[in-house]
């Protein structure tokens, strides 16, 4: 017997679900490119050694890997149970993007202003606003080391949101020197930072108390830990005063400000220093942010820098830095608001009966055909039975009857 519902993490989507999710991404597409940003593309499976490089943080545990094919396989069955995979779905889209990057940068012009949009894939536990099959649409800027790559994305991203009716966001943004500054301050262990930055992301997911026993598991006394907490306690803090006692260059500070002050000064958003912002990925190096939407308790976007992550693949040192929107959460929130979509092109269905003799049918395919080179959209189908569902199903969809 057939199993009739997704495997669990997957969705069908239905033709209303289909438009709200291309009108979005279309709207995406028309924005990044105006900014000078054009579009990639990256397959979904890679190299298993590409994905387990210690980069992707939490996200390395949530990989479908994918077993050896034909006699590789047996073989490997015989030698080495360990070397049964060779390969494995993405979790995310940067990681492809740096391959790609480092297979062709010597035909590709700097910076280099790419975008690129598909499914990543993670052996999480699915729940509202999360899937194991999740589409991800990526700004990146790959050899920029000025504070002009963090400004154009920020500045990109939020125009987007904005073409979508989205206002009310906020921009929560940090440093990675001054979060590697903290843990110097708090005297946190070098064995534990990693595992440290990973639990302090769960903050506002999970609660002070329960970091708090987390880091306890992971051996950090509670000292260290109070030291910390002390320092990001306080509310709203002002940037340059925070970082005046930390071990670090005035310009960490200096470079930040002026990514906030500039970005105020394009569009109307709200920015707020935070601290405690970590993101979970564990190559970026520089400024990270993220947007909060109103209503909604987890980010819809997030990116930062990550300077180092190419040298790692081609020995070049090439400054990057990106953004990724979450795709399917801000369509959830979309269709929580009733979001309609903006009618550009008229859209017409022809009504057609079976009583309806040869000629006239024809005289209205014809008549289709002339209205479609206008760039309307038309459709024709046969009366049913049932007309007021049909009618009222065609009127949803945005169609005049004729």
């Amino acid at each position: 017997m057939y199993i009739k519902t997704p495997t669990k993490g997957m969705r069908d989507f239905l033709p209303n679900e289909m438009r709200l999710r291309e009108y979005v991404l279309t709207i995406m597409k028309e924005t990044y490119t105006s900014f000078g940003f054009e579009q990639i593309s990256t397959p979904a499976v890679e190299h298993i050694e590409n994905l387990t490089n210690n980069e992707g943080g939490e996200n390395e545990k949530l990989i479908f890997k994918i077993l050896k094919r034909g006699e590789k396989l047996e073989n490997a069955k015989k030698d080495d149970p360990n070397s049964l995979i060779d390969s494995g779905l993405r979790y995310d889209l940067t990681v492809p993007l740096v391959r790609l990057f480092a297979n062709n940068h010597q035909n590709l012009s700097l910076p280099f202003r790419s975008f690129q949009y598909g499914y990543s894939y993670r052996a999480e536990r699915p729940q509202k606003g999360r899937y194991r099959e999740l589409m991800q649409c990526d700004l990146d800027i790959i050899g920029e080391k000025t504070n002009l790559a963090e400004i154009e994305l920020i500045t990109a991203v939020i125009t987007f949101l904005e073409k979508l009716q989205f206002n009310n966001f906020t921009l929560k943004i940090n440093d990675r020197q001054i979060l590697k500054a903290l843990i110097n301050y708090a005297q946190i262990p070098i064995d534990k930072i990693d595992n440290f930055l990973i639990t302090l992301d769960k903050l506002d997911k999970i609660g002070l108390d329960n970091v708090k026993e987390e880091l306890n598991k992971l051996g950090i006394s509670n000292d260290k830990i109070e030291k910390y907490l002390q320092k990001i306690s306080e509310e709203n803090p002002n940037l340059t005063d925070f970082c005046q006692d930390l071990p670090i260059a005035k310009e960490v500070a200096q470079n930040l400000n002026e990514i906030i002050t500039t970005v105020k000064k394009l569009i109307n958003v709200e920015i707020k220093f935070e601290p405690t912002l970590v993101r979970g990925m564990s190559y970026y190096t520089g400024p990270i942010f993220e947007i909060m939407a109103e209503g909604y308790q987890g980010a819809i976007a997030g990116g930062g820098r990550y300077d180092n992550m190419i040298e790692k693949y081609t020995n070049l040192q090439v400054p990057a830095c990106g953004f990724s929107v979450g795709f399917e959460r801000l369509i959830m929130l979309l269709e929580e608001k009733n979001f309609t979509i903006p009618n550009k092109n008229e859209k017409i269905c022809y009504l057609l009966t079976k009583e309806m003799p040869q000629e006239e049918k024809t005289k209205i395919l014809e008549e289709a055909n002339q209205n479609r080179q206008k760039n309307q959209t038309v459709k024709i189908v046969y009366k049913n039975k049932n007309y007021k569902f049909q009618k009222d199903n065609l009127e949803k969809e945005g169609y005049k009857i004729i």
